[in-house]
């Protein structure tokens, strides 16, 4: 004999397939759990970098020169690494681009022609570092005009 009617949805394999998921249920919102906890926050860490304020494209050109500054042979520390190795450093094992009194400013000034200065500043709840810099945008020279960004311009020109 023929039946007819509805055929019943969720055979035998739908059923295996629903019985597979809720025996392992456990073990994959675990997994899901331990990734959530461990990986995301590596993730989404911080940079200095990513601190900076939004710049206007002919300032931000300046800006990505001096940061990529290697001392000339194009192997080594960059300007930026030196920078954040040294906050790095001074805040060890803390977050410390996602404290809200943390604050990082950068301006760009026009020194006349392809002259340019840079000023950084990182401020955070033990104290400040403020960079100042000179940058002949022709020759790709650059001079340090305090002695927190000598000491990083030295770092990276002395980089073994």
């Amino acid at each position: 004999m023929a039946r007819h009617g509805k055929e019943r949805k969720g055979g035998p394999q739908e059923r295996s397939f629903r019985a597979f998921l809720k025996k392992r249920a456990p073990i994959y919102l675990g997994l899901l759990g331990l990734f959530l906890v461990f990986a995301v926050p590596e993730l989404t860490k911080g940079d200095l970098e990513g601190s900076f304020p939004e710049l206007p494209a002919g300032e931000r050109e300046i800006v990505d020169m001096l940061m990529r500054y290697d001392g000339g042979d194009g192997t080594g520390l960059t300007l930026i690494e030196a920078i954040s190795s040294k906050i790095e450093e001074d805040y060890p094992d803390e977050r410390i681009y996602d404290d809200r009194d943390t604050s990082v400013t950068l301006a760009v000034y026009g020194a006349g022609g392809d002259s340019y200065q840079v000023l950084l500043g990182f401020k955070a709840h033990k104290g400040e570092a403020n960079y100042d810099w000179n940058i002949d945008a022709a020759t790709g020279e650059i001079t340090a005009n305090n002695p927190e960004s000598r000491h990083a311009v030295e770092l990276v020109d002395y980089y073994d």
